[in-house]
């Protein structure tokens, strides 16, 4: 009989929070609205962790892991969740989701979230299949590099940086998510299995047991990030990339459609060999302000209101995260 993962009831109290609504779940984690208990109107979201494969709901409110004589997994699990949030927690930026509080109860953990309405950028991408405006791909990727800068400068790297994992509030502005995959920088591949890859945006380095990952590996994302606004779909593995690289340059496929300084920059972020990337944010975000401004034709301009109003628009917060 399969075990039960539900999510918790509408109206369950949780530390100070009572639970609204579900906004997703996934494989390691349940997203729900909620409100303070003693503020309807202060809303949040939670992230409660709930393994599906490793833990069991016992009752309406508590959480155990499925092997009670063996619960390092979930343990572990657990243990990185908190970990995650901490991180989130201390960094501190308005492009970076904001964590309010963390804390365990019910035999499992959770974080509380600021809550920022917004749309999912995967979910955009899909909407419009792509060639998102050039005045919104400016607007959205200085903001988020300079989050991402911010990221390295304490000596981290965020490892999964992909749309799915960026929020687009009102205005363009956007909000990096999930850090579930950060790790210390500068650091080799090598007896580190836990690093996450995600297809299409994590380069080669993430993917070679004796990779060498820095700044340029989540340089490599945002640039996979930004070409994924253009085609509408994610780019090939990288592991495909290496040899007869089936990917067309951004500046050659697009020419007619996006400045030439934009799809260099893209180009250069998804550089396979990462000494040919940008060695850091810095770097890729002085090559975009290099772009003058207005140089979209009268097409991209009409995209770019619609684009960028549409931002207003509340839909499910990262719904399809785990």
């Amino acid at each position: 009989m399969e075990h039960n993962t539900a999510p918790l009831p509408k109206n369950t109290l949780v530390d100070e929070y009572i639970i609204d609504n579900v906004l997703g779940s996934g494989g390691f984690s349940i997203v729900y609205n909620a409100h303070l208990a003693s503020d309807k109107k202060h809303t949040v979201i939670i992230k409660e962790f709930m393994p599906k494969k490793l833990a069991m709901r016992v009752n309406t409110k508590e959480v155990a892991s499925l092997n009670n004589q063996s619960p390092e997994s979930f343990n572990k699990g657990r243990k990185l969740f908190f970990q995650e949030a901490r991180t989130l927690a201390m960094l501190k930026h308005p492009n970076i989701v904001d964590v309010i509080t963390f804390f365990q109860e019910n035999g499992t953990a959770y974080m509380v979230m600021k809550d920022e309405k917004g749309v999912n950028m995967q979910s955009y991408i899909r909407k419009y299949n792509g060639m998102l405006s050039e005045r919104l791909l400016r607007t959205v990727f200085p903001q988020l590099l300079s989050s991402v800068q911010m990221i390295h400068e304490h000596d981290l790297l965020h490892l999964d940086i992909k749309p799915s994992n960026v929020h687009l509030r009102q205005g363009g502005r956007p909000l990096l998510l999930d850090f579930g995959a950060v790790r210390e920088r500068m650091k080799t591949r090598l007896y580190d299995a836990r690093v996450v890859a995600t297809s299409g945006f994590a380069p080669i380095e993430q993917l070679t047991e004796r990779g060498y990952m820095g700044p340029w590996t989540d340089i490599y994302a945002i640039g996979a990030t930004m070409r994924s606004c253009l085609d509408g779909t994610a780019p090939p593995n990288s592991r495909l990339r290496q040899d007869n690289d089936p990917l067309k340059p951004a500046i050659t496929a697009y020419k007619k459609k996006y400045s030439s300084l934009l799809l260099g920059a893209i180009d250069w972020a998804m550089e396979p060999n990462q000494r040919l990337r940008p060695q850091n944010c810095l770097e890729l975000m002085e090559e975009l302000a290099k772009i003058p401004k207005y140089t979209e034709p009268q097409s991209q301009s009409l995209l770019d209101k619609l684009h960028l109003s549409k931002l207003s628009n509340a839909m499910p917060w990262n719904k399809n995260k785990s």
